[in-house]
């Protein structure tokens, strides 16, 4: 039996919140942390690669404010566009656009205002890296739209959700190098992997309206699917690694990344609340893979 998890539960402080800005928090998925972690990650990844962890730490820090409102904002324009596949979702039917517990209006204002502490945090990078961080944003708009018209929205996902990276690295380097490009290919690796396990708790409904998903892609075949998503990333970001320290001994770095991603893969279960708990895993995965940046970095 598949157990539906709802996308929108307003638990701990977001619970204690009047119903107005509690709606708004859930609109951003402010009580679902998960979301600005990965989207937090890669430019972590990127910084303690090129060595500035340590000098740069202040930078890692607006990195992190600006993952958190650019993935509320993100959330809430996705909602806009989705609110009507959602009312038809179990699990996105409680969203706050879709149950009418907020107005399209606010809905506007509030990603307003979301956009506006990203541009705060833009205007912390050098003009170079404000450049690459603007580029994002064509691709950002488009993704609500993806599920639509092709069978492969995790790979623009992908592209979004891995842009830090490329942040994060022209930031800290100067420029768009090759170790930040492969670590940026990887990231998207990953990314199509992860959110494919966490697409498996919609199959059923997605078949239902007519919407694309890797997981209904994939079939009968999502674990090697996945397990070739996670190999591609650990082969490219081995090669990031190989471009700042030509060293084997600094692969070894990967090793408990690797091993976190092949638990996932070997103890999968599609159907259940088993997906979304090896989703949320990544969260740690990612600290995994920041720790072996660092050591990689700062040497």
């Amino acid at each position: 039996m598949n157990i539906i998890v709802p996308d929108s539960e307003a638990r701990g402080l977001v619970e204690r919140l009047p119903a107005v800005p509690r709606a708004l928090a859930l609109l951003a998925r402010l009580d679902r942390p998960i979301g600005w972690w990965l989207l937090f990650w890669p430019g972590a990844w990127a910084v303690a690669l090129a060595g500035g962890a340590r000098e740069r730490w202040p930078l890692v820090l607006w990195l992190l404010l600006g993952s958190i409102a650019m993935r509320g904002a993100g959330c809430v324009f996705n909602d806009i566009v989705d609110r009507d596949l959602d009312a038809r979702v179990a699990r996105t039917a409680s969203r706050p656009l879709a149950s009418g517990a907020v107005s399209l209006k606010l809905a506007w204002a509030w990603l307003l205002f979301l956009c506006l502490v990203g541009l705060v945090v833009l205007l912390q990078l050098h003009l170079y890296a404000q450049g690459v961080a603007l580029a994002s944003l064509a691709l950002v708009a488009a993704y609500p739209f993806m599920k639509r018209i092709t069978g492969w929205p995790q790979l623009w996902l992908g592209l979004v959700f891995s842009w830090a990276a490329l942040v994060g690295w022209s930031e800290t380097a100067g420029a768009l190098t090759a170790p930040g490009l492969l670590l940026y290919a990887g990231t998207i690796c990953w990314v199509v992997g992860y959110d494919t396990i966490y697409a498996l708790q919609d199959r059923e409904d997605d078949a239902l309206i007519g919407i694309g998903s890797s997981a209904l892609s994939m079939g009968r075949h999502v674990r090697i699917g996945v397990a070739l998503c996670y190999a591609l990333a650990l082969a490219l970001w081995a090669a990031a690694i190989w471009q700042v320290r030509p060293q084997a001994l600094a692969l070894v770095a990967l090793l408990p990344m690797a091993g976190q991603l092949a638990w996932q893969v070997a103890t999968l279960k599609e159907d259940g609340a088993d997906p979304l708990v090896k989703f949320r895993s990544n969260r740690f995965a990612g600290l995994l893979l920041f720790l072996a940046c660092l050591v990689v970095g700062s040497a």
